[in-house]
């Protein structure tokens, strides 16, 4: 019997105990995502390198087991200002912090210690496939007349395949996204200079490591480097001068927001981005336009970024 590769589900809950199934559900967990790819046994496969009296391949045994799923989200949020938007979850298993002020704005920002986890449920038929202790990375990404999105990719604990009931999956928390546009995303500033933007993207960075020892395994975030590109319009240097932010080293806010209506302003702020070296300059229809990167430092610790919503 054919599997449709269209009736997958996803679903994501936040874990109370490290990689103990929290059990998400249909109704209360399930994550309207694009572009899903899952490696389900990831690994290694072990040689025995036995001394055999004739020629012939070896047998092997599975080891260092895991699963990788990624997949992006849509960049929506709830639309109602202090409540948390649905893919809250899966940026808080990032290793972001989440810090809600009732009736005014949701913030994420990065930390250092007592990162969450998450469960995945993926299931596609009647197969279940179940990826405890997951911890992942994320990029943001805006385009100009495109829908915003957040790409994740999560790493979590291998679990051998079922076949089992299919969850019926509740999406009203997912709201319609709207496009990057000069209406939509009427702020992009580097240094307080506003700029005409093409692309920006924003790479948590974090560094995922498996960790499996006696009496121990698991996933871990054991580090991350953020980095910001942008393509923006070249502008007289008069006006801004990247090689010589460059050259000075110079650490500039950058703040992009995107959505105007209460509930729905997303805005991301790295307060203290270096500037790196231009790398040169692009042509796109006919107009010269600087790709950029930049990287957020850290002030007092765990600030180099905020992403808000109001």
């Amino acid at each position: 019997m054919s599997i449709f590769f269209r009736t997958k589900v996803l679903l994501a809950k936040i874990e109370t105990t490290y990689g103990v199934d929290p059990t998400p559900t249909g109704a209360a967990d399930a994550v309207l995502g694009k572009d899903v790819k899952i490696s389900p046994m990831e690994g290694q496969d072990i040689s025995r390198e036995l001394d055999l009296a004739f020629m012939g391949a070896e047998p092997t045994i599975p080891a260092n087991t895991f699963a990788k799923i990624s997949f992006k989200v849509e960049l929506s949020p709830n639309g109602a200002a202090g409540v948390a938007p649905a893919w809250g979850p899966l940026l808080r298993a990032c290793g972001c912090a989440q810090t809600i002020v009732a009736s005014t704005s949701v913030t994420y920002n990065p930390i250092s210690l007592s990162h969450e986890s998450i469960t995945l449920w993926f299931v596609i038929g009647s197969t279940l496939f179940k990826v405890p202790g997951a911890r992942g990375t994320a990029k943001v990404t805006i385009g100009a007349q495109g829908i915003p999105y957040i790409e994740f990719e999560f790493t979590g604990l291998f679990t051998v395949p079922a076949e089992g009931s299919r969850p019926t999956p509740t999406l009203t928390a997912w709201k319609k996204p709207t496009v990057a546009s000069k209406t939509n995303t009427p702020v992009f500033t580097i240094g307080g200079t506003s700029l005409v933007m093409r692309q920006f993207a924003m790479d948590l960075g974090n560094q995922i490591e498996t960790r499996f020892l006696i009496n121990s395994e698991s996933v871990m975030l054991v580090d991350r480097a953020e980095t910001i590109d942008v393509t923006v319009e070249a502008e007289p240097l008069t006006t801004i001068n990247p090689f010589q932010l460059a050259v000075n080293q110079t650490q500039t806010p950058v703040i992009v927001q995107h959505g105007v209506t209460a509930g729905s302003r997303i805005t991301i702020n790295a307060p203290l981005a270096q500037v790196q070296r231009p790398t040169g300059v692009e042509e796109n229809q006919g107009i010269a336009e600087w790709p950029l990167k930049l990287i957020p430092q850290q002030n007092a610790g765990n600030d180099q970024w905020t992403l808000a919503i109001t």
